[in-house]
């Protein structure tokens, strides 16, 4: 099973616009997210997500808000973990 590199990008809380991009190079996302954190650092309120997609399955690997950074778990579902 493949997997697809999903990077996020919320500008506010909760259901605010969002940007997303997907790869399927884990080393292209991750960079894109850690450039995302470099442009957007400045806004409280934005939330930065890497998610690797799997067999319809998504797990957040890195959420970065201005708090800091986290690590998630594996969730069910298209959706689940991305915001």
């Amino acid at each position: 099973m493949e997997s697809t590199y999903l990077v996020r990008l919320v500008f506010g809380a909760g259901e605010g616009p969002a940007v997303e991009g997907e790869w399927s190079v884990s080393g292209t996302a991750q960079d894109r997210y850690t450039q995302w954190i470099g442009l957007h650092s400045g806004n409280p309120a934005a939330v930065i997500q890497l998610i690797e997609k799997s067999g319809g399955r998504q797990r957040v690997d890195r959420a970065w808000t201005a708090r800091g950074e986290t690590v998630g778990a594996w969730a069910a579902g298209p959706d689940a973990g991305a915001r």
